[in-house]
């Protein structure tokens, strides 16, 4: 499979890794196979974690919205009408208000969170749901990324004050620094520009990530709402003082684009590279079978994989019959980190053959330290694979001072702005660019990358060096790349998924 045609490479590979099946007959509603599932959920169980160490509660409200609940706050309404599926019978008959398939929760929770909010020690209140979403989707579908039942996970909550909120935020941000390092995936955190925030939002921050093929693609976003959602949903608290005031809200969502980033960013010509905490294999034992010694070869694999399993490693043992090539092939093309080999020689010798995806290298271990081996090479290989996708994200970041026919638009563009919507118009337009947004107050990147610290690490934009050109973040004062006010505002560019 060749790489370097990435729409091609990408379509290829997941059907041929066995990850999900698009044959289902309603375009963009695809069926995931086993492995990509057990991928997913592994996913799943990483944000489940993080979010209940951080006290949210797991909620799983209904698929159906009324319309007179859904149209209550204009902006979400008029943001999410072209995309909405409508149910507008049951059985035979005509429902008397039509309901909808939910394109996400807000409209489903809020008239719920109006009535589980009374005082001020109901909050805050802080709750997450995994489920599917539905949303019209009419441009070209693609596994993963763009698809019309969407697998998402979102995180609603209710604060006594804007104060309170903004914590959350903040709160949101260390789990996605914590999240994505597993994940191995760098990422930009972007405050989305007036005309592109999430509809019915007070401001959105988009989490993007670089793609093979120069283009971003937004894993997720966090919304600070204010009283946006709780002045027509009517849900106020009582405070200490016995007055009753608005609550303020935020949302946190991430959808199933996770895997298709994980397969994009950690791909290569041989198939998928999936990171440690997330792969449904952590290793894979493959026995090395000579005739006359199957049994016994076969009889250390199983007590190998007990072994290893009691452990809790994630290990499959492959029993196929199969010469132990295509074995090899099949297993390297659907990204298990490790592969252990074991031969008569190796149960001989009272030791294996370890194999890593990413490098590649192969390893002699006797078997009284696998453990600490295999401990040690899942950690090298997260640490590499995030290594290596942090310094394509920092390579492909480009400062620019104007706009000209030499700009190279297959990277992200870094310019100042002066907050003009035509300005940003015109340089969208000239560029063929989508305009991702500016660094959120204090924080140029989030993510961890070489040049920019730990995961978390919200350096000012005096010691933040973003790009490895020793310049620091934000840049300073300089001209608007269109118009050429002088700005402090910096914002990013870039093609878009």
């Amino acid at each position: 499979m060749d790489r370097t045609n990435f729409n091609e490479w990408y379509n290829d590979v997941i059907e041929k890794a066995d990850l999900s099946d698009k044959r289902y007959p309603i375009k963009g509603m695809n069926v995931w196979k086993p492995y990509g599932w057990k991928a997913m959920r592994q996913i799943d169980d990483l944000i489940r974690m993080e979010m209940e160490d951080t006290d949210h509660g797991e909620v799983n409200f209904p698929l159906l919205i009324p319309q007179t609940e859904f149209a209550k706050e204009g902006d979400h309404i008029k943001g999410f009408d072209a995309e909405v599926y409508w149910v507008t019978k049951g059985g035979v008959n005509e429902l008397d208000v039509p309901l909808l398939l939910r394109p996400t929760s807000e409209t489903a929770m809020y008239p719920m969170f109006n009535l589980w909010i009374r005082s001020h020690n109901d909050l805050p209140l802080k709750t997450f749901q995994i489920v599917n979403v539905f949303r019209y989707e009419t441009k070209m579908t693609k596994s993963f990324i763009r698809v019309r039942e969407i697998h998402f996970f979102e995180a609603h909550t209710a604060h006594a004050n804007l104060e309170d909120a903004e914590r959350q935020i903040a709160e949101d941000l260390e789990i996605l620094s914590r999240f994505a390092k597993k994940l191995c995936i760098p990422y930009l955190v972007l405050k989305r520009p007036e005309w592109d925030k999430f509809a019915g939002a007070y401001y959105t921050l988009g989490i993007d990530c670089l793609m093979p093929d120069g283009k971003t693609m937004q894993l997720g976003s966090i919304h600070q709402y204010r009283t946006n959602f709780s002045v027509p949903y009517d849900i106020k608290y009582e405070d200490d003082h016995g007055e009753h005031q608005y609550v303020h809200q935020t949302t946190y969502g991430m959808a199933e684009r996770l895997l298709g980033a994980i397969i994009g960013v950690h791909g290569d010509d041989n198939g998928i590279i999936l990171p440690p905490e997330i792969a449904p294999y952590q290793m894979v034992i493959v026995p090395i079978l000579v005739k006359g010694k199957k049994e016994n070869v076969i009889g250390e694999s199983e007590l190998l994989k007990k072994e290893l399993r009691d452990i809790g490693y994630r290990v499959h043992l492959d029993t196929r019959d199969m010469r132990p090539g295509a074995k090899y092939y099949d297993w390297e093309l659907k990204g298990v980190p490790l592969r252990i080999e074991l031969g008569p020689r190796d149960v001989a010798d009272n030791k294996v053959v370890l194999v890593r995806r990413d490098t590649k290298e192969k390893s002699f271990v006797p078997r009284a330290d696998l453990r600490d081996f295999i401990d040690q090479s899942l950690k090298d290989i997260a640490d590499n694979l995030l290594e290596r996708a942090s310094e394509k994200l920092n390579a492909a970041i480009t400062e620019i001072d104007v706009i000209d026919e030499g700009v190279d638009k297959d990277n992200i563009l870094k310019m100042h702005w002066c907050g003009e919507e035509d300005c940003a118009t015109e340089v969208e337009t000239f560029l063929e660019l989508t305009i991702l947004g500016t660094p959120p107050e204090n924080m140029e990147r989030i993510g961890e990358c070489e040049k920019t610290g730990e995961p978390g690490d919200e350096k000012g934009d005096d010691e933040t060096d973003l790009d490895g050109d020793g310049k620091g973040g934000g840049g300073g004062m300089g001209p608007c790349v269109y118009c050429g006010k002088p700005t402090e505002t910096v914002i990013y560019a870039s093609k878009v998924y």
